[in-house]
């Protein structure tokens, strides 16, 4: 038997000696809204309750921001204190939502295990956006109540009154004294000591809506249950285990190094990733963040050396600007063993990267979508060397296939649009019925992505159907950037696509056809993009057409034309 073909086996064992009745990870069935899948036996049932544990850690440190330094202790009291002026001065219960428009900081984190522990709906809100993209987001959620740092409370103070949404916010330098403005601090000390109220939980009950891009103008919000992200921490303990099963040398050598279990968060939170695989799961496990505020190679790099990094997942453009950095070498990475890279396969200069400056790390990619609760396949040490291009292997709670156009399931190793199906998905878009048919059909989710299955189970994905343009890490819808040029008078036709770059791996393009006799500039393009949309939407590249843009026949805009007229260098 070939070496590659015995690690196939190993993981097939391994697996099934995971998830056999009795084991930690035994798969069972469960019915859920006339449905039956496969669940995690052993798995919370509710966000709450997959938090509980954290609660025992007492003095020891959780966080870390720039100057601050929280314990476990510190972080439930500002919890406890939240959660019980939640429900006491606002009413807030079952049913209703919470929206948080802030930066990653302390508070973020608070405000969100304080809006579940009163049995609310939590909405994460893009805080790299600008007015209008933060506005979408509370008028089509509809909360009672936001969170709020100070910037972004400056973007929207003006529209809460009139949407009937009481702010709390951080940062505020004077007293607020409108009804309807409360400083998080003086909520805090007020709620200080107080009982917390007593809330029942239901498994299937709504418990995040997080907005991702999409093909629309607009985000979609993406509604998931308890169960669904109780089931999706899980598979990520699943994950970790498979690794162990598969790759004990490494963690033998990973274990001698003595290092404390702590990760570095540079993705925002109100990201699936940041949210679950960073911030949700440091809870559950007892591991300690140290956060950053925005992405900083340096900074990092100072962070992983002070405090003594064990674990960073981010984008793959970040991985490689971090491994490739010059002060890589003269820094100490020691600690550094797990290095966590994005879901769509990695380029073999990452790949190389890793290998020369972290040959006993576990390197780890896992295939997920913010509608799978970021789960999917997974792949670490062992796994991901093995084929280090692929996104892993599915969790045994989760299916996969890919179907082709006519919606028809395709054979192992064809190529086609990849559909999930499984608890981990979402319970459909906010208020968007006709969103959700379009992509859920009898359980299973159309991804928009496009890849294969080789016969060893491991995922590629080679390309995508939706136009989302990934800029190192952050998901650009073009129809969202057209739609806002488009306002410009002077503009007649308009196409965003992506093309290729070194560092980030795909920057937005636009095509842009003004109307006869019209002049525009580039700048004042990116300007009026730049005054509505967050700064990572503003293209980095604008081609101007005098023709039409190319379409085929229905008229449906030809995207790779453009892009392949891009590379050439032509404009028409």
């Amino acid at each position: 038997m070939s070496a590659e073909n015995g690690l196939a086996a190993q993981i097939e064992q391994s697996q099934r000696q995971l998830c056999a009745p009795g084991a930690p990870f035994e798969v069972t069935e469960a019915n859920i809204a006339g449905r039956v899948v496969p669940v995690f036996r052993n798995s919370p049932v509710d966000v709450r309750e997959a938090m509980a544990p954290a609660r025992g850690h007492g003095e020891r440190e959780f966080l870390v921001y720039l100057d601050q330094r929280w314990s476990y202790r510190k972080f439930f009291e500002q919890v406890d204190a939240l959660t019980g002026q939640l429900a006491t001065r606002y009413g807030i219960g079952r049913g209703d939502r919470v929206a948080i428009a802030m930066r990653n900081r302390p508070e973020w984190l608070a405000a969100f295990v304080a809006v579940i522990s009163a049995g609310a709906t939590v909405v994460p809100l893009n805080s790299w956006g600008q007015r209008e993209e933060l506005l979408h987001g509370l008028t089509d959620s509809a909360p009672k109540l936001c969170f709020c740092d100070e910037p972004r409370f400056a973007h929207v103070a003006n529209d809460l009154a009139s949407l009937g949404i009481r702010a709390i916010v951080t940062d505020t330098p004077t007293a607020a004294d409108a009804a309807w403005v409360a400083r998080y601090d003086d909520l805090v000390a007020a709620g200080a000591g107080a009982p917390v109220p007593a809330v029942t939980l239901v498994p299937d009950d709504d418990a995040i809506i997080l907005y991702t891009s999409g093909t629309t103008s607009q985000a979609k919000g993406v509604v998931s249950s308890h169960r669904a992200i109780c089931q999706a921490l899980t598979s990520f303990d699943f994950g970790g285990a498979l690794a162990g099963m598969t790759s004990p040398e490494s963690v033998k050598l990973i274990m001698s190094l003595g290092f404390a279990p702590t990760v570095l968060t540079a993705v925002p939170l109100f990201h699936v990733s940041g949210l679950l695989a960073h911030f949700l799961y440091s809870l559950r496990t007892g591991r300690r963040m140290v956060m950053m505020y925005k992405w900083d190679v340096d900074e990092a790099l100072r962070l992983i050396e002070r405090e003594r990094i064990t674990a960073i997942a981010a984008s793959t453009a970040m991985i490689a600007q971090l491994l490739g950095s010059p002060a890589f070498a003269t820094t100490d990475t020691r600690s550094l063993t797990a290095i966590g890279l994005g879901g769509s396969g990695v380029t073999r200069r990452v790949v190389d990267l890793i290998e020369a400056t972290r040959p006993n790390a576990m390197p780890g990619i896992g295939y997920g979508l913010t509608e799978s609760n970021g789960i999917g396949t997974i792949s670490a040490g062992a796994i991901f060397r093995h084929k280090p291009t692929s996104s892993g292997v599915r969790v045994p709670i989760m299916e996969i296939r890919t179907i082709d156009a006519e919606g028809r399931p395709l054979p192992q190793g064809a190529t086609g649009e990849i559909c999930l199906k499984g608890v981990a998905v979402m319970s459909g878009y906010w208020r968007d019925a006709g969103a959700t048919a379009r992509v859920l059909d009898d359980g299973w989710f159309a991804t928009g992505d496009v890849g294969y299955i080789d016969g060893e189970g491991f995922l590629f994905v080679v390309d995508r159907i939706k136009d989302i343009v990934n800029r190192g890490g952050e998901k650009i819808s073009t129809a969202e950037v057209e739609s806002c040029v488009s306002r410009l008078p002077q503009v007649a036709e308009v196409a965003g696509f992506a093309l290729p770059d070194a560092d980030l791996g795909e920057v937005l393009a636009l095509a842009v056809r003004l109307h006869p006799g019209a002049s525009l500039g580039e700048d004042a393009i990116r300007a009026h993009v730049g005054e509505h949309l967050a700064a990572f939407k503003v293209p980095a590249r604008i081609l101007f057409f005098d023709s039409e843009l190319p379409r085929n026949p229905s008229g449906k805009l030809l995207r790779r034309v453009l892009r392949e007229q891009a590379a050439r260098g032509e404009e028409a």
